[in-house]
């Protein structure tokens, strides 16, 4: 399961769960004025924390590293394409909304939305 570098610009390594060393694929594209932070997840090139499970912390860890403001950037979540035969590991985008509700918090983005993020970058 090994990741395309297409999904990202560089690695980030962050603390995880547990001050646990873990890693994800970042890209970062301004788009109409907003900023995009976008976290891929590297499934077996990440030692430790996952980046829905790290959620908040991994934002707030980025956000510091790049002089950002969280409230200033829309944050991404992307469940890469592996081409593996299960549909677990087919590609998503989830916009992710850190004051919402557990239920409200996780929203996948459409084909439409991610070409207009990634442009000719977009597979979907």
């Amino acid at each position: 399961m090994k990741v395309s570098e297409r999904y990202y610009d560089e690695i980030f390594e962050f603390k995880g769960q547990w001050d646990m060393p873990s890693t994800c694929g970042l890209k970062i594209r301004t788009v109409d004025g907003k900023k995009y932070v976008i976290v891929t997840e590297l499934y077996q090139d990440n030692p430790g924390t996952s980046v829905t499970y790290a959620g908040r912390s991994l934002a707030d860890q980025i956000c510091e590293a790049k002089g950002f403001k969280l409230d200033e950037v829309v944050y991404l979540e992307c469940n890469p394409n592996t081409n593996s035969k299960l549909s677990f590991y087919d590609e998503e985008y989830f916009e992710v909304d850190f004051n919402a509700d557990k239920q409200h918090m996780y929203r996948r983005l459409s084909a439409e939305e991610v070409k207009s993020i990634l442009g000719d970058e977009a597979e979907v």
